[in-house]
């Protein structure tokens, strides 16, 4: 179980930081050592610093994460796909919200903070899609980081923000993963 979890928040970290280890110097505070040996299960991580993972992802996100998990007890096999299975079924989750109209989708940028942060952060924008429940502190969020070159895609093509989600957040997202990998593997 320690390992799907580790699988799903190292693609995470890698959609959002540039490395793993600027992601370990620069947020966590954990040196790359300390942080290899969490991986393999072999060493724990503090509350604080394993709140700072969470914080990585919304609230639903984390128990989507921890379903998804409980998953490959049942099915080891899942092991195999379990990035991919968890970003297959938060993009199905974010669709269902949209269609049921209670979905809300923003399209968020950091270009400020990308250029004064250049070394730590991707160029990336983020998909958000909320249902917002008209109670402080109970909304629930999914969040898409998506490559920074989608939002020129978006802007320039004829078809609105909805109907790009609609036809192409599965794919797109999913496919990030192997990117993702590729990273990780020339790190």
């Amino acid at each position: 179980m320690h390992q799907a979890m580790v699988m799903i928040i190292v693609d995470r970290i890698v959609s959002q930081y540039t490395t793993e280890n600027s992601f370990c110097t620069n947020y966590l505070s954990v040196d790359k050592k300390r942080w290899e040996e969490w991986k393999k299960g072999s060493t724990q991580l503090s509350a604080e610093e394993m709140q700072k993972i969470k914080n990585l992802f919304s609230d639903y996100e984390w128990m989507l994460l921890q379903k998804i998990i409980r998953q490959t007890v049942l099915f080891p096999e899942k092991r195999n796909y379990i990035v991919s299975e968890y970003k297959r079924v938060k993009s199905m989750i974010a669709k269902k919200w949209m269609q049921s109209s209670e979905g809300i989708v923003e399209l968020i940028t950091h270009k400020d903070s990308f250029h004064t942060e250049k070394e730590l952060y991707k160029e990336t924008i983020i998909l958000r899609v909320s249902v917002n429940y008209e109670e402080w502190g109970y909304d629930d969020i999914l969040e898409f980081y998506l490559p920074g070159m989608i939002q020129q895609q978006i802007e320039n093509d004829s078809v609105g923000l909805l109907e790009w989600v609609n036809e192409n957040l599965t794919d797109t997202y999913v496919e990030s993963e192997a990117t993702n990998h590729k990273i990780i593997e020339d790190e």
